[in-house]
């Protein structure tokens, strides 16, 4: 006992001392935790640690106050590991912990000098309107998030992507209808991350009457969805088997969304959009072959005589005449960066809001006939 309150000590001190690193490691047991790294973190402008745990394949974070952190070091210590190195500002603390339970701990100083950690700044959780730490029943049963609320390591990236949306929805909230139900279509939903969440921020954390539905053509992920759906009491948020052309379900839709709709798939959600008199339209285009097997233009033979040049040419014009033409129907419009270019090119969104803008046709007209293309999206809607 009284090694442990000399363990205790010696923690209190190194963390009065600005504690700049912690490193946890050589497991009592080798089927749990492997290692544990601590390291300073700002929260909303309050200093915390997080702490890594560093299972087989698998990395969690948690959260805590200097003096949880405290506790939760002692007793890792003490119960489960054998060694413990900690890096302060002005000292460096070394712990080993004998097969008997001995703690045996040397100090040493360093010359290191006052530090401001780098990278204090908790940027997985700063300004994001999914929290990490709080638990959303669908992020853990898509596997996003664990049972305690951390993120899985290996789909951070999802979940980093998820809140991006998110706020490209909240931008667009105080668009929609607010004295009735607010009805919203996602086509091709997929496996429906960016569906639930969208409902979940809405509704649940919003408190808005919505009802959305997401359409797709594969049956066992429509039979998922659907009972996640039911499991959650998301009474208004439904699956259906269906074609974004063929889909007449709705009458009447307020925000329509096409996330990686293949091709010409974008344009027939838009031009559906569009006759609904959608207050609000959020495309992230996907595979725009249309233009690329038609483009010819030359003056722009040395770029388009390379095939990589030649498919991401396509792809703007695609999308640059898809923003034109919603323009011309009324539609105010923005094509915004979705996910850094680090982890997939199709990186971009079209957002386009029902307003009074009035698009060039004549611009449009041009630039088809300076490409030698035909374009979908034009054929349907001018």
């Amino acid at each position: 006992m009284e090694e442990n309150i000399n363990l205790l000590t010696e923690l209190n001190n190194c963390f009065e001392n600005n504690v700049l690193r912690i490193i946890i490691s050589n497991p009592r047991v080798k089927d749990g935790i492997v290692k544990i790294k601590v390291r300073p973190v700002m929260i909303n402008g309050e200093l915390m640690y997080q702490a890594t745990e560093y299972v087989g394949t698998q990395v969690f974070h948690s959260n805590y106050d200097v003096k949880a952190i405290t506790a939760y070091i002692n007793k890792m210590i003490t119960n489960s590991f054998k060694q413990c190195e900690i890096v302060t500002n002005n000292f460096n603390l070394n712990i080993l912990v004998s097969k008997k339970g001995k703690i045996t701990i040397s100090k040493k100083n360093n010359s290191v000098g006052k530090i401001v950690p780098s990278n204090m700044e908790h940027n997985r959780t700063k300004n994001y309107i999914l929290k990490e730490g709080v638990v959303v029943p669908f992020l853990v049963e898509l596997g996003v998030m664990n049972k305690q609320g951390n993120i899985i390591t290996q789909k951070y990236d999802k979940f980093r992507q998820i809140n991006r949306f998110l706020e490209f929805i909240k931008d667009i909230k105080d668009e929609l209808p607010k004295d009735r139900e607010i009805s919203i279509i996602d086509f091709g939903c997929g496996k429906s991350y960016l569906t639930f969440a969208i409902y979940y921020y809405l509704h649940e954390l919003c408190g808005l009457d919505v009802k959305i539905t997401g359409l797709d053509l594969k049956k066992d992920v429509i039979e998922k969805c659907n009972r996640l759906s039911n499991e959650y009491g998301y009474d208004k948020l439904t699956f259906k088997m269906g074609d974004i052309a063929d889909y007449t379900g709705a009458n009447q839709v307020d925000m329509v969304v096409t996330l990686h709709a293949c091709d010409t798939a974008t344009d027939l959600a838009m031009y559906k959009a569009v006759k609904w008199n959608a207050k609000v339209i959020l495309s992230v285009p996907c595979c725009q072959h249309e233009l690329n097997k038609q483009i010819k233009n030359d003056l722009l033979n040395p770029v388009l005589s390379y095939g990589i040049l030649k498919d991401r040419m396509s792809a703007i014009f695609t999308d640059a005449i898809r923003a034109e033409v919603l323009k011309t129907k009324g539609y105010k419009t923005e094509i915004l960066e979705f996910i850094d270019m680090e982890h997939t090119p199709k990186n971009l969104l079209i957002r386009a809001v029902k307003a009074n803008e009035k698009g060039d046709k004549e611009a449009i007209d041009k630039l088809i006939k300076e490409l030698n293309v035909t374009h979908k999206i034009v054929e349907l809607l001018m």
